[in-house]
């Protein structure tokens, strides 16, 4: 029995065209692989979450990490970072001196991402990740404000504090980012003028050895 060519074969599947039950199939083959994508990378950090604050994860942007280090320049001592994601905040804030850098994240995927992109960075036995789930955590909020030193400085990334005034707000859009300052009387202040774009530090790349 005579085989046919492997090339001939693929150029004949190539200008052969899809039936209604073979693009059926291709489109229930795609829809399966997105699922297994969303099972195991996204749905273990939504089970617990409210339904209501539930949002698709979206890495920080560059500019957003860089937003994040220009509030809290000139500061030292310990970051956390509460929905760590990958990391890329929690390492980018360790190589500009804010050490322990901790990270707590929901999702266990990410926090073997983030624990990834901390091995190859040589960051490993530096800062940790934790995985931990916020929603345990009742009223956010007065937590922060009761286990805070006073002068310590909180920042949120793409969703600000509701009751909180910030001190200071940087970028637009998704890359927005708010800072609070923790005072006896309550995280209060009026908004500082942002810096300026050439005064913003770099931030590294999480992926780069």
């Amino acid at each position: 029995m005579e085989q046919d060519d492997p090339a001939e074969a693929l150029t004949e599947l190539r200008e052969r065209r899809l039936g209604p039950f073979e693009l059926l199939q291709v489109a229930a083959g795609s829809g399966l692989a997105a699922y297994a994508v969303w099972a195991l990378l996204l749905q273990p950090g939504f089970r617990r979450v409210p339904l209501r604050l539930q949002v698709p994860y979206v890495g920080a942007s560059v500019r957003q990490v860089e937003h994040t280090l220009s509030l809290l320049r000139g500061r030292s001592g310990k970051l956390v970072d509460l929905g760590s994601g990958d990391g890329r905040i929690v390492l980018a804030a360790h190589r500009c001196g804010l050490r322990p850098a901790v990270g707590y994240e929901l999702n266990p995927w990410l926090v073997g991402l983030a624990r990834l992109y901390a091995w190859r960075a040589g960051c490993a036995g530096s800062v940790c990740y934790h995985r931990e789930d916020l929603w345990k955590l009742p009223l956010l909020e007065k937590k922060l404000q009761a286990e805070l030193p006073e002068g310590a400085r909180v920042v949120s990334g793409r969703f600000p504090l509701p009751t909180w005034q910030p001190v200071a707000v940087v970028g637009e859009g998704v890359d927005r980012v708010w800072a609070y300052d923790i005072h006896s009387g309550g995280p209060a202040g009026q908004a500082a003028p942002a810096p300026s774009p050439a005064s913003v530090p770099r931030a590294p790349d999480p992926q780069a050895g």
